[in-house]
């Protein structure tokens, strides 16, 4: 007998580890859909006439390549002690915070909580942070994060004019404001027509203006009461917002006391590395009587079945789905995790513990002024918390020389000063490198004096819930976070079928380099040169990008999805006006786009023409042709989604983009689909002329409980010199051009910034890269491929159970797979019945009621085995007969399993007087008898929560009184 090698390659990452489906269990699946191949189920679904034709082309990496890769990267990047301030910050992550929070992927993997009762864990943890927020700040009441410090100032400020008695157009900013928050508070206000005035805050006009932005305190260092700004603010009808720090407000007099309106900043130094610009969470908080204007998500208090206290996301969660064009933000994406990290830091800490910190941080700061005064240099300002400037005349660039010498980074103000900020990593011994580099030797003797005057000193407590007071030895700490991460069903523990949201793997080894040193602690300010390593994953991520999509140039500056859709808008508006365009303001959307799309023409200073949707779910070709005709010279753009929403293929996406260029507008191609294109299609070849990639979808950055992601843009090379820039870089930022034709360069006429950072969140980029590197071209793909196999065989298995509402012309669907529920209606069981019996199944439920009302929208993605998408086929079709059950009569809507789903371990229990077996109501098909998942409560009472709105963590009593 001769000896045969095997043929197996187990650091095949992209086939043994990323893609679910083996060899074998895809025959199967090609089986049961009726193909006699992969390639022959690709070559039926996808158009022939828009697939690529070169495949892309390069080789993969193992998972210890991939890290040897990573390591040589990092060491480019050169870690300095950064004291440039400017809303950046060193900061201490807990060992056990990043361990259990950012390191674990019971977090990191979850989903946006929208279904509460498999959400309580992450909910809380939320709800801690909008309590910490409200405390600190003073308000009444907080949200659960927006994306930076300088986008929440932007919708501050569009928050201000919808609130405002003042009919005035005009926002006031304080010239001592972030200049990354006045760049993008900037870009926000033009095309809304609102002039932005930057100045003095004794020059305000209140009687000018609809409302006004202060930074407390000032980017240069000031602090100073606003009481008097902003009773003179309200006195004229306007609105006052206040940008802010929590840990000085540790100290520092609350915006709320000062009579605030809206209070916003970045949590980012509670913990949260800085990441060379995020994510961090930023924090956005406001008087109780303006808390239904507010943008983003909102935790509140509610109830379950039972009467329990229970949490849910509140108000207008979907604000953008329900009102589209109409909606006040596009907000989608938040940084959830990032949030829970914060809020995690302040119970570890607690009250005494973050005071212990501020203090520390401000008295080490007066040492500093004393020191460089004695020395005779000309230190301002006199009231400062943790950041002072100093006049150095022609000696600035000497300066700045002597502390990269010591290992230092300082700010560069003008051409004769520095900034300096301190933070919770200074010492002793950074003190004397400080000091040494003004040529000073030692440093004058600690001194618990305050450098701001008394009258500013904070009175208030904050931090007084009970969780703020829990024993913090680490053990607590440890099982505190272990407790609610077990109340939460993330990727983890079973499959998250949403359609649109592509909840694939996040691999460990894509994750890994997120977190050391050489990448988490670097600035998002300082020089190039000491970035060098990130620079080098912008280019070949740009690179890889560029082939995968057909565009010639990225920007990588967008921190979401939806702030993605927002740059390519900004960008196409930038080259109508460069080509004296200006009346080009109008944008097709069809009905079925995503509900950001309206949202975000919007906010571009768009006006949204509706196109119809035909009854195979396609865009209204007609409809389209005429309503183009119909806008001629005003046509600014489309905006479609490919695959279509419905998740088919159409056909027509080649005449789209016709028509729209034959009247003069741009295609904007909304990436979300993109985990049914890569290595098959390249919207840049079919016609489309942006794109925004919804990076935690397709390209494997976790959704992190409802964010962090990432919406970098990619533009033809017409587009390229109108992408976002940024006030640091001068410049278009993160921009790919040197994949673009010849001739191509960057002109002065690019739009705004669009976030705070020159490259967005750019630690995550690191998992997309990585994701690429160790996936191949070939790997890529192959998941596609996969994805689409997946999608079809669920078509298949559930068809005759569950209308499948769309399919493409050869009766297939794309990546994903619209099952209609709405004929269950008439027996009354809704679409919310089947998705809480679901958790009893232990799944999270596929997308409810979107793009279709009363449907599921189902998305396997590549990662799951046969065996999880079998289990969920077994759970569906169990569900299924439930239904039949109360369609013959056999037992009522409401009397059956389906109505008090899910069912909880206080409901195993309990005394069982329900008309159906104790089994089948908690162990139904599909479920894990051994680690079945038990919901921590029943279903919630969203109407109730609404009704009594509570966004704090409930007092201590509400719990007792729900227990009894």
């Amino acid at each position: 007998m001769s000896f045969t090698p095997i043929d197996y390659n187990p650091y095949d990452f992209a086939n043994r580890r990323h893609i679910g489906p083996s060899p074998e269990e895809m025959a199967a699946m090609l089986q049961a859909v009726g193909a006699a191949s992969l390639e022959a189920l690709i070559d039926e679904t996808v158009p022939g006439s828009i697939r690529q034709a070169i495949p892309l082309g390069w080789a993969p990496l193992s998972e210890q390549g991939l890290l040897a890769r990573m390591r040589q990267v990092a060491a480019r990047n050169r870690v300095m002690t950064s004291l440039i301030g400017q809303g950046y910050h060193g900061t201490v992550t807990p060992p056990a915070i990043q361990r259990n929070i950012l390191e674990n992927p019971a977090w990191y993997t979850a989903y946006t909580p929208y279904q509460p009762e498999i959400a309580q864990g992450r909910l809380e943890a939320l709800l801690n942070y909008q309590t910490m927020v409200a405390d600190l700040t003073g308000m009444d009441v907080a949200n659960a994060s927006l994306l930076d410090e300088a986008t929440a100032a932007a919708e501050a400020m569009t928050m201000a004019e919808r609130c405002a008695k003042s009919k005035a157009r005009a926002f006031f900013v304080a010239e001592d404001c972030h200049p990354q928050t006045i760049g993008v508070v900037r870009t926000r206000a033009e095309p809304l027509g609102i002039k932005v005035i930057v100045g003095a805050a004794a020059d305000l006009d209140p009687a000018a203006v609809f409302g006004a932005l202060f930074q407390y305190p000032g980017t240069y260092g000031h602090v100073r009461d606003l009481s008097e700004d902003i009773a003179r603010l309200h006195d004229a009808g306007a609105i006052a917002c206040v940008a802010t720090d929590l840990l000085a407000l540790t100290l520092l007099k609350e915006p709320g006391a000062m009579g605030a309106d809206i209070a916003l900043g970045s949590s980012q130094r509670f913990g949260v590395p800085m990441g060379y610009g995020g994510p961090h969470a930023a924090f956005f908080a406001c008087k109780d009587a303006l808390k239904r204007q507010m943008p983003g998500r909102i935790v509140g208090v509610s109830i379950d079945s039972r009467g329990n206290k229970a949490y849910r996301l509140a108000l207008q969660t979907r604000e953008q789905h329900i009102r589209r064009e109409k909606a006040t933000s596009n907000v989608c994406t938040a940084q959830a995790l990032l949030a829970v990290m914060a809020s995690m830091y302040a119970v570890f800490h607690g009250p005494k513990g973050l005071r212990a910190i501020g203090e520390r941080v401000h008295f080490l700061t007066n040492r500093l002024y004393r020191a460089l005064g004695a020395a005779g240099a000309k230190v301002s300002p006199k009231a400062f918390y943790d950041t002072i400037t100093v006049e150095v005349g022609v000696g600035q660039a000497g300066i700045l020389a002597a502390a990269r010498a010591e290992g230092l980074n300082f700010r560069k103000i003008g051409a004769d000063r520095v900034g300096i900020t301190l933070d919770e990593t200074t010492d002793e011994q950074v003190l004397i490198r400080v000091l040494r580099a003004f040529g000073i030797e030692g440093v004058p003797p600690h001194r618990a004096e305050l450098s701001f005057p008394e009258s500013l000193l904070r009175e208030s407590a904050f931090l007084t819930h009970p969780v703020f007071h829990m024993n913090r030895a680490e053990s607590e700490m440890m099982r505190y976070m272990r407790r609610l991460s077990d109340r939460d069903l993330a990727l983890d523990r079973a499959m998250i079928p949403l359609g649109s949201c592509t909840m694939k793997l996040n691999a460990a080894a894509e994750m890994a380099a997120i977190t050391w040193p050489e990448f988490a602690n670097i600035h998002p300010f300082v020089p190039v040169d000491q970035a060098a390593g990130y620079h080098e994953v912008f280019a070949d991520l740009t690179d890889k990008l560029c082939e995968i999509t057909g565009y010639e140039a990225f920007s990588m500056q967008p921190n979401s999805g939806a702030q993605g859709e927002y740059a390519g808008l900004m960008t196409i508006i930038g080259y109508h006006k460069a080509r004296g365009d200006h009346q080009r303001t109008l944008c097709l959307i069809p009905t079925s786009a995503h509900g950001t799309n309206p949202a975000s023409a919007q906010m571009a200073g768009m006006g949204v023409v509706v196109v119809k949707t035909a009854p195979n779910g396609d865009v209204d070709l007609d409809d389209f042709r005429a309503k183009a005709a119909e806008a001629g010279n005003r046509l600014a753009a489309c905006m479609i989604t490919y695959p279509s929403t419905h998740g088919v293929f159409e056909e027509t996406v080649r005449e789209i983009c016709k028509i729209t260029h034959d009247h003069g507008g741009q295609v904007y191609l909304d990436g979300a689909n993109m985990n049914a294109l890569v290595g098959l299609v390249k919207p840049g070849e079919v016609g489309s002329d942006v794109s925004h990639l919804n990076l935690h979808k397709t390209f494997a950055i976790p959704h992190g409980g409802g964010g962090p992601g990432m919406g970098p843009i990619g533009v033809k090379a017409h587009l390229a010199p109108y992408l976002p820039g940024h006030g640091h870089t001068g410049g278009p930022a993160g921009v790919g051009l040197q994949n673009s034709p010849a001739g191509v360069g960057l002109q002065n006429s690019s739009a705004g910034p669009v976030s705070a950072a020159p490259w967005g969140s750019a630690s995550i980029l690191l998992i997309s890269w990585a994701y690429c590197l160790m996936m191949g071209g070939q790997g890529l793909t192959q998941a596609t491929r996969v994805a689409i196999l997946s999608a079809n065989y669920i078509a298949a298995r559930l068809g005759g159970s569950y209308p499948v509402l769309f399919m493409g012309n050869k009766g297939r669907v794309a990546h994903e797979c619209i099952l209609d529920t709405r004929p269950f209606a008439a027996c009354g069981v809704t679409v919310d019945d089947i998705a809480k019996r679901l958790i009893d199944n232990g799944f999270h439920a596929p997308t409810m009621s979107w793009p279709v009302a009363g449907t599921l929208m189902v998305e396997p993605t590549e990662s799951e085995t046969k065996a999880e998408i079998d289990r969920f086929i077994t759970a569906l079709l169990a569900i299924r007969e439930e239904i039949r059950a109360v369609e013959n009569g056999e037992i009522t809507a409401e009397n059956s399993p389906l109505r008090h789903a899910p069912h909880t371990v206080e409901d195993l229990v309990a005394d069982w007087t329900r008309h159906y077996p104790r089994e089948q109501g908690c162990f139904p098909p599909g479920a894990f008898r051994v680690d079945k998942y038990w919901p921590p409560v029943g279903r919630v009472d969203n109407v109730w929560g609404d009704r009594n709105l509570q966004c704090i963590c409930p007092p201590v009593e509400d719990y007792a009184q729900a227990a009894e």
